[in-house]
Order: structure tokens, then C-alpha cells, then sequence
């Protein structure tokens, strides 16, 4: 029974109580007695520097070690008399090997890759190698050293070469091309669509679907067809990169992703994705969220002509409408509360603005504008110690 976070469960330890010069050993037990915690005296075995000097009291750890296993381990350790074996580390492998059975991904590997005739457990690799990124992150040779460290079922004793293999063929170009986007189909986007295809059933059309991409820089030689510069949200122009786009569901988890040149433009991206979405994964409906950067006047059209709900960040200062018509509504907004992870919550004042609705036939555009106040003050005292500071430069006075 635990109470307020303390055990109440009868507890007995080995106790020095001083009296006078002298030092006596006692073995004394914790219990309660209502609200209040008591130490009961079982037995005062002597004097505790007599007990050390003639050796009684190793005699008597001696005799009592016997029944713990734990403590038995500890003194044969300490006597050098422990046979010590090999060791390996279990814990990421049951945890990760589970979700990895219970997603699918092991079955699919396994039978897309099921008539190649590898000579070598070609899922097995691909799930070390999947397992090396998440524990530590590193390239397919770091893999090998590690999984000297760890008990894989199926994975013992893979070579470099295998473990590049593995890679390579997540990477070969499919033959069938349809539904491709800025990049040739490849085995990865098999696996992706036959993951969503077991997990789907009549009701899977998408009520939201997220996308945002990012840049990956990198050094050194290779990539030649996918590295290219490109606006660097690393800060790094001088470094080759490749756009990486990810798909969630509404849930948070991953339908597919994409892997582009580092050229790619972010306003070019959106569709070709959301042609994959209904040729390749067969979803007829879906509202697609994404940033204000997927946004371009052929973007909104392509998606309308296709009938497809969008929401999307629009620019405050970048876009006329949204800087001399949406923001200068005068509305009032009402606050909103967002739960957010541990018991947070973060407060949002919003409204709700329409703009071009002039009756039948026109195409009103809704926006949702959202105010935060908590990181608003920060931007505002950076802002007003700018102005003091050009005004100071300048010879001026406070405005």
C-alpha cells in the first residue's frame, strides 16, 4: 500500500545508536501507528566496533545473503568469485520490435521483398537499420559496430555489405511510375501505400491531412540527382541539401513522405502530393492543412478545381487582402483555450473573417485569425527597444 508517494509497508534496515562514547548496532523496523511512522527495535546485536573486529557481523551478512538473490550478486561481484557471460541490450528491441510487428511494417517488408532472393533476412536489416536511427542516429557502417551491442532476433551477424543492400533496395526505382511526384517511385513508397492499405477500411477518407516540409544539408560527395542548393532553412547556402516533405493524418501519424531536389520550392510541392494521395493511396476526400509557404494563386485554383478542401496559412504582409481587409476588420475576437501536452494550455484570442461574399456565384474566401497573446509581448518589447535605438542613433526623441 502507498500513501502520499511513502511506502507503508513494514521496513527494517541496520541502525548506529550512539550512547555516550560507545556505538551499538541495531536492527530496527519501520511501521505506522496512524498518521505517524514508528521504529521498533528488534534486536541490538553489540557493540558495533567489537562486532567488526572479531568478524561476527561479516559472519552474520554472510549467513543472511543467502536469501537475496540481489545481495548474492553483489558480494560474489565484490569476492571475484561472479562468472560474468556476455551481455546484451534487450529494451529498444522488444519495444521498438512490437511496433514494429503490430504497424506492419515487418510483414510488408517481408513480402514485397519475399521473391528476390537476397540470401540474407532482408527485413531483419532494414529493421536494424531503422533501429540504429532512433536509438543513436549514424550512417549503415556505425550500424554494423552497433549491433554488436545489442540482441536482435534474426539480426546476428550481418555484414556492412548487407546493411548497404538493405538500404540501397528501399531505394530502387520502381518500374511502375504512375502517381509519382518530383521523384521516381521507389520501394519506400510501395511500403508506405500497402502500410496505409492495412490499416484502412470504408470510412478512411481523410478529414485532414498535414504537410510541411524541410531542408537536410549535408557534405561531402554523392547525391548527385537530389542534392542542389537552394534557400537553406539551416542558414547554410554554401551546402548542398534535399527537401524532405512529410503527410500526417489528422492523429499524428505518417502516411508517406517525400525526398526532392534541393531546388524545390515550397509553393511547387503541395500538389504533386496531393495527386499521389488519390491515385497511389485511393482517398477521394481530404482537407489538406499546410503553412503559409505552399501558398500560390495556381495552388488555391489547382486545389478548387479539384474539389479538394484546403486550409492554409496565408502571409500578413505578403498578401494585400489579408493586410487591408482581413486585419483591418474590426470584429471583436473571443478567446479560445487550447489543451496542449502535460496539463498545459495556451490561450488564443480568434475570429472568424469572410471575405467576397457577394451572393450567388461568387466564391467567398474564409479566414480564421488567430492572436496570441503570451508571444505577442515578447515580439513587441524587441520591437519598441528597435525603435528606442534608431530613435537614440538618430538624435531624435521618444515618439
Amino acid at each position: 500500500m502507498y500513501r502520499c508517494g511513502v511506502s507503508t509497508e513494514p521496513r527494517m534496515f541496520f541502525r548506529v545508536k550512539p550512547s555516550g562514547e560507545r556505538r551499538y548496532l541495531q536492527i530496527v523496523e519501520n511501521t505506522r501507528a496512524g498518521a505517524r511512522t514508528v521504529q521498533r527495535v528488534l534486536a541490538t546485536l553489540g557493540r558495533v566496533e567489537q562486532l567488526a573486529a572479531d568478524g561476527r557481523l561479516d559472519t552474520l551478512l554472510r549467513s543472511g545473503v543467502r536469501f537475496s538473490e540481489t545481495a548474492m550478486l553483489i558480494s560474489g561481484l565484490q569476492a571475484g568469485t561472479l562468472d560474468i557471460s556476455a551481455s546484451a541490450r534487450i529494451g529498444a528491441p522488444l519495444i521498438f520490435g512490437r511496433l514494429w510487428q503490430e504497424t506492419g511494417c515487418r510483414a510488408v517488408i517481408e513480402h514485397l521483398a519475399g521473391d528476390r532472393g537476397f540470401g540474407f533476412a532482408l527485413e531483419r536489416a532494414v529493421f536494424a537499420s531503422v533501429l540504429h536511427r532512433l536509438v543513436v542516429s549514424g550512417s549503415d557502417r556505425a550500424c554494423e559496430r552497433w549491433l554488436d551491442a545489442y540482441q536482435i532476433e534474426g539480426a546476428e551477424g550481418f555484414e556492412l555489405h548487407q546493411l548497404y543492400r538493405a538500404m540501397a533496395w528501399l531505394g530502387e526505382e520502381s518500374a511502375d511510375q504512375s502517381g509519382a511526384t518530383r521523384a521516381p517511385r521507389r520501394t519506400k513508397d510501395a511500403i508506405e501505400e500497402a502500410l496505409f492499405a492495412r490499416r484502412r477500411d470504408l470510412f478512411s477518407d481523410l478529414s485532414v491531412v498535414l504537410f510541411d516540409t524541410t531542408s537536410l544539408m549535408f557534405s561531402g560527395q554523392g547525391g548527385n540527382t537530389l542534392g542542389q542548393h537552394g534557400k537553406s532553412k539551416d542558414h547554410r547556402p554554401d551546402l548542398k541539401q534535399v527537401i524532405v516533405g512529410v503527410v500526417l493524418d489528422a492523429e499524428g501519424r505518417p502516411i508517406c513522405s517525400e525526398t526532392w531536389p534541393g531546388n524545390t520550392a515550397d509553393v511547387t510541392a503541395l500538389l504533386p502530393v496531393v495527386t499521389r494521395l488519390r491515385e497511389r493511396f485511393g482517398i477521394s476526400r481530404m482537407c489538406v492543412v499546410a503553412d503559409r509557404g505552399m501558398i500560390s494563386a495556381e495552388t488555391i485554383a489547382e486545389l478548387e478545381a479539384r474539389g479538394i478542401d484546403y486550409i492554409l496559412g496565408a502571409r500578413e504582409r505578403g498578401d494585400a487582402e489579408v493586410r487591408e481587409v482581413v486585419l483591418a476588420d474590426t470584429k471583436p475576437m473571443v478567446p479560445v483555450v487550447v489543451p496542449r501536452a502535460r496539463s498545459a494550455e495556451t490561450v488564443l484570442e480568434v475570429k472568424e473573417v469572410v471575405v467576397g461574399d457577394w451572393g450567388p456565384g461568387s466564391k467567398p474566401r474564409r479566414y480564421v485569425v488567430c492572436f496570441n497573446p503570451e508571444e505577442a509581448k515578447p515580439n513587441f518589447c524587441t520591437a519598441r527597444e528597435n525603435v528606442q535605438a534608431v530613435q537614440g542613433n538618430s538624435g531624435l526623441g521618444a515618439v
